[in-house]
């Protein structure tokens, strides 16, 4: 299969070293910097293209790994070319946008799916299980905190709301879509954020911090605690409490490979290269396209996704609790 990568930065180099290890995919690139996909290119084993519509019209398979203000475009000029499409998270910006990449890519009658690459954590796999299984009973509160330093990007386009969406859309699209994967739909979003309740002046601003209390339609309650504001690192935690049971993960408390060497002291996964989630769910979107068999994650649930971040954002600037409904 021939899969082509638009967008050559953080993601991007994820991506391409897990398709690295597939032997039945041809790896192909755009970026709209030259240097850099040459040096990306050189590095993977990659065939450079000139263009997005030459890079839509040489492949199999258009993987978007864009910032998340091109994602809409970039993706819908994949589907318009008839190909296989799958899109970083968050799928777009908005519901809208959502909605549109959906209806094309089923008037084109091609596959769209959108990353939400926790869903092949382990971790998180398994506890989605014991939850749906009942081992819990019935499911009474979660709550999941992601976060670390704010990422930056090129141009800074992490830190530019109108780019990214901020940390809500960015970052806590993954616990929403986990939460919504495994609890249902949400009824309404309340969320208090740092930067959206406090405006800052100036770009030099990276930080933010958001909580967000989910109501479902079970009863459920869900809490999300979500920062681009700890000075000590990445974390991310897990808590499923239940009327017969209760789940708990800390990313930091999980026993990791520890190597030291001349570079230093440092934790590395422990997980073999092909039982890596990205590798799984890049695995998981090339065997499905192959076999014409359904995407692992459904467009319509991307969708879903990016309204409850929606809600959240238009919540944390009104100060009050907002249904995905109304975004």
């Amino acid at each position: 299969m021939r899969v082509g990568v638009v967008g050559v930065g953080g993601m991007g180099n994820v991506h391409a070293r897990k398709y690295a290890l597939m032997p039945d995919v041809e790896l192909y690139a755009y970026d709209r910097n030259p240097d850099r996909l040459d040096v990306y290119c050189a590095q993977f084993g990659a065939r450079p293209l000139g263009s997005l519509s030459e890079l839509v019209s040489g492949v199999d398979a258009v993987d978007v790994c864009t910032p998340t203000d091109a994602h809409h475009d970039v993706a819908m000029a994949a589907i318009e070319g008839g190909k296989a499409v799958l899109v970083e998270k968050p799928m777009a910006r908005t519901p809208e946008e959502c909605a549109s990449l959906i209806s094309a890519a089923a008037k084109k009658g091609v596959p769209l799916m959108p990353g939400q690459v926790v869903r092949f954590f382990p971790e998180f796999a398994a506890a989605h299980q014991a939850v749906v299984s009942g081992r819990v009973g019935k499911p009474a509160a979660v709550r999941m905190r992601r976060g670390g330093k704010a990422p930056k990007g090129s141009d800074m386009w992490f830190q530019d709301h109108a780019r990214s969406g901020g940390l809500l859309l960015d970052l806590a699209v993954h616990e929403f879509d986990w939460m919504l994967w495994t609890l249902g739909d949400v009824r309404s979003v309340y969320s208090r954020s740092v930067r959206l309740g406090h405006p800052v002046e100036g770009a030099e601003f990276e930080g933010d911090y958001a909580l967000t209390t989910l109501q479902f339609e079970s009863g459920c309650v869900g809490h999300v605690e979500t920062t681009w504001m700890d000075p000590s690192g990445f974390r991310v935690t897990l808590e499923v409490c239940g009327s017969e049971g209760m789940i708990e993960y800390d990313s930091r408390s999980v026993s990791t490979l520890r190597i030291h060497d001349a570079a230093g002291s440092r934790s590395e996964s422990n997980l073999s290269p092909t039982h890596d989630p990205f590798y799984c769910e890049l695995r998981a979107f090339v065997d499905a396209v192959s076999s014409g068999s359904a995407m692992p994650v459904a467009p319509e649930e991307g969708m879903k996704a990016v309204a409850v971040s929606r809600a959240a954002i238009e919540s944390a600037k009104s100060g009050r609790a907002v249904s995905p409904l109304e975004v």
